[in-house]
């Protein structure tokens, strides 16, 4: 099947990519550990003695890059509908995160520990519709928001990818009634004709 000029080109830019070659050349499981790492640098937020969940974690990289940043004794949680191979230090769930049981699971897995940080890079199979991708979007931001309202402990932090568009500026001002310091930053490692960016969000008021 023929590919459409914009996967090609997709394709293209992906293996000249410098990060996408740096991922490969330090053993990263994806380009997208540099936009944390970049955040990480900027903003410490991931420290020792956190506990992590990480939405929509698959294929790894968050998560196998703040597993390096974390006490071996505290908890980092991955989440992800798609399969995920293993890393080492970090309890994989699979399935949707809406779902009651994989909740159970979740606080099963944390045994009575508090969460520090809720992340999520995840984004939805864009069609190239911004009617359709946008809401798509925000809709995961939501979800990923009401998860960190529902585990976070007390001052924890929030970051979440979203994108530019229609109904970006209501979701910052929710995520800003939950936290004390909300950021946006847009990562090097973004693509430029990308309209993606991160919320960074502080303290959380329980």
């Amino acid at each position: 099947m023929a590919r459409s000029k914009s996967s090609s080109r997709w394709m293209a830019e992906h293996f000249e990519d410098e990060y996408v070659k740096m991922a490969q050349a330090q053993g990263y499981r994806s380009r997208a550990v540099f936009k944390l790492k970049e955040i990480q640098e900027k903003d410490q937020l991931i420290k020792p003695g956190m506990n992590i969940v990480d939405l929509g974690a698959a294929p790894g990289g968050w998560s196998q890059y703040a597993r390096q940043l974390m006490s071996k004794k505290n908890k980092l949680i991955a989440l992800d509908i798609l399969p995920m191979d293993p890393l080492e230090g970090v309890d994989f769930i699979q399935g949707d995160f809406r779902e009651t049981e994989v909740f159970e699971q979740l606080y099963e897995t944390l045994e009575g520990e508090p969460i520090h940080l809720v992340m999520s890079d995840m984004a939805p199979n864009m069609s190239g519709n911004k009617g359709v991708d946008q809401p798509r979007a925000i809709y995961l931001g939501e979800l990923a928001l009401e998860t960190a309202r529902a585990v976070l402990t007390k001052d924890g932090c929030f970051l979440v990818k979203l994108f530019h568009g229609e109904g970006f500026e209501v979701f910052y001002q929710e995520v800003q009634k939950s936290f004390s310091k909300v950021v946006i930053r847009k990562p090097k490692a973004s693509r430029p004709r990308s309209n993606e960016v991160y919320i960074l969000a502080k303290g959380f008021k329980l």
